[in-house]
């Protein structure tokens, strides 16, 4: 496993980490089980938010810490707030009182006294710099909050947090897989009169690698916007057979083939799996023991549909 220096800890943490969105029907001996054989394999942070299975995903993984001794202590542990599910469906709130409220309501699912990172998950446009600056400033002295990120947010809206705090945005997470990257549609089309050319996301990756901010992809495995897997999918024939050659080179699957895609680009790399499966686990791990060429990357970048200029 390959680690990345994270935020101003400098916490060594695993360039692969375990997602939790999928586990709601799991019981906590096999969460358990996930969490071990996650450590077993290098992977050291297990991602979060309170919203998934409704706070169940967080009262799973506190319970799982919790019986197994000494666990904790091995885990970065990363969760999210903001989204709210109101009357007519869901909203955004970064209010001060909103993030310090959902802050202690994770910690109590967690079993745990702090967390080693902090997400504000997806945009809110409401959002008062210096609201939010209070709130890290809070959970950062009261000890619940370790670092603190962002997700799913462009380079200005990271901006407007960043003016307002002494605390540096250690990460953003965002969507991106071999068959879902506008924005690096966007960096090979530049200047060109052509759908892909259109920058989208304002430059996130740029951003994020010029700041050291870690980059933590989630989505994967997947095309469009949870559109399934392009893992064995028809319409990806092309791409699944160079992932498939690929994997016989390496020794390793085309997933992990897909995950070493995205870790090639040159800056703090993370990719977030979420699966209940230790063999997928086991299997994505090896994703960090190859590095795969320049020739590899834009062939299976083009083999996914898309042309270079």
């Amino acid at each position: 496993m390959r680690y990345i220096e994270f935020g101003k800890n400098k916490a060594l943490v695993s360039e692969v980490v375990l997602g939790s969105m999928r586990i709601p029907q799991m019981s906590v001996a096999e969460v358990g089980e996930l969490l071990r054989v996650s450590l077993d394999e290098g992977i050291n942070m297990v991602d979060t938010a309170d919203i998934y299975g409704g706070g169940h995903c967080e009262e799973l993984i506190g319970d799982a810490m919790a019986a197994n001794p000494g666990m904790r202590d091995q885990i970065f542990l990363q969760t999210k707030c903001s989204i709210h599910f109101g009357k007519n469906g869901s909203y955004f709130d970064f209010s001060k009182d909103y993030i310090l409220s959902a802050v202690d309501a994770s910690l109590a699912r967690l079993k745990t006294d702090h967390v080693e990172c902090l997400l504000l998950h997806r945009p809110d446009v409401l959002m008062e710099a210096d609201e939010i600056a209070e709130a890290f400033e809070e959970l950062h002295k009261s000890g619940k909050v370790l670092e603190f990120g962002v997700s799913n947010q462009n380079p200005m809206q990271m901006k407007r947090v960043a003016r307002a705090t002494k605390y540096k945005l250690a990460a953003n997470q965002v969507q991106l897989s071999v068959a879902f990257a506008p924005a690096f549609e966007a960096m090979l089309n530049v200047n060109m009169e052509n759908d892909p050319a259109i920058m989208r996301d304002g430059g996130i990756f740029e951003y994020c690698e010029r700041k050291g901010m870690a980059i933590q992809a989630w989505s994967v495995f997947q095309h469009g916007y949870f559109a399934g897997t392009f893992l064995g999918a028809s319409e990806y024939e092309e791409l699944n057979a160079e992932l498939d050659e690929l994997a016989q080179k390496y020794n390793v699957t085309p997933g992990a083939v897909a995950l070493a895609w995205i870790l090639r680009y040159p800056a703090k790399m993370q990719c977030v799996i979420g699966t209940t499966k230790a063999s997928r686990i086991r299997e994505s791990a090896r994703a960090t023991d190859f590095t795969l060429t320049r020739e590899e990357w834009y062939e299976i970048y083009k083999s996914a549909g898309r042309q270079l200029p």
